[in-house]
C-alpha cells in the first residue's frame, strides 16, 4: 500500500471532526449558499476545495520555509486576506437589496462563478490554511513507506471529498432556505446585510488571528 491504512483512518475522522465544527470555509460556503442559492454554494464549495488542493501541493514542497524565512510575507497575505473579505462584506451591505446587470443572471444575487472565485481567492491568500495543512497533514505521513509526494496526493484527495461532503451539503441547504426567502424583497435586503456581516467578520477574524 502506498500509504499507511490506520494513519489515513485517523486522518479522516480527525479531519471530519474538524470540518463539522463551523469555521471559516463553512460560514464562508453558508453565505455563498443564502445570498446565490444551491448552485452557489455549491461552487463556493468547489472554490475552497480547489484551493485546499494548492495548498496541499504548496505543503509538499515545503512552503513553510517561505514564511520562517520572511515572517513579513505571512502578515502581508493574511492583512490582504482579511482586507478582501471586508471588502466583500462591505460591497454586499451597500448594494443590499439591488440587482446589477452581474447578479441579475444569478438565483439571487451571486453568480456561480463569482462565488467560485471568491472561494478559490480567499481560501488561497489565507496563510492560516497553508500552515495549518503544513502542520497537519505530515502527521499522517509515514516516510518508511516512500512516494510522500503519492501520500499528500491521496490526503489531499480524501480531503477534498470531505469538503465537499461538508460544506457542499451546507451550502446547497442555506440556499434552499435563503431561495425561499429571497422571494420577499425586504427578507432580501435582510440576507444581504446578514451575509456581509458573515464575510466582515471574517475579515476581522482572520486579522485578528
Amino acid at each position: 500500500m502506498p500509504i499507511d491504512l490506520h494513519l489515513l483512518a485517523l486522518f479522516t475522522l480527525a479531519t471530519m471532526v474538524a470540518m463539522l465544527t463551523p469555521g471559516p470555509d463553512m460560514l464562508f460556503v453558508l453565505g455563498c449558499g443564502i445570498k446565490g442559492g444551491p448552485r452557489a454554494g455549491l461552487f463556493a464549495t468547489a472554490g475552497v476545495a480547489v484551493s485546499e488542493a494548492v495548498h496541499v501541493a504548496l505543503a509538499a514542497v515545503g512552503l513553510a520555509a517561505l514564511f520562517e524565512a520572511a515572517p513579513t510575507a505571512f502578515t502581508v497575505v493574511r492583512i490582504a486576506g482579511a482586507i478582501y473579505l471586508v471588502y466583500l462584506g462591505v460591497q454586499m451591505i451597500r448594494n443590499r437589496g439591488q440587482e446589477t446587470p452581474d447578479t441579475a443572471a444569478s438565483s439571487g444575487g451571486m453568480t456561480a462563478r463569482k462565488a467560485f472565485l471568491n472561494g478559490l481567492f480567499t481560501n488561497l491568500i489565507n496563510p492560516k490554511m497553508v500552515t495549518f495543512t503544513i502542520a497537519f497533514l505530515p502527521q499522517f505521513i509515514n516516510p518508511a513507506l516512500g512516494q510522500v509526494w503519492l501520500q499528500f496526493a491521496i490526503l489531499g484527495a480524501v480531503l477534498i471529498v470531505l469538503e465537499f461532503l461538508v460544506d457542499g451539503t451546507v451550502g446547497v441547504l442555506a440556499g434552499r432556505i435563503g431561495g425561499w426567502l429571497r422571494s420577499r424583497r425586504a427578507a432580501k435586503r435582510r440576507i444581504d446585510v446578514a451575509t456581509g456581516g458573515i464575510f466582515i467578520g471574517l475579515g476581522v477574524k482572520l486579522a485578528a488571528d
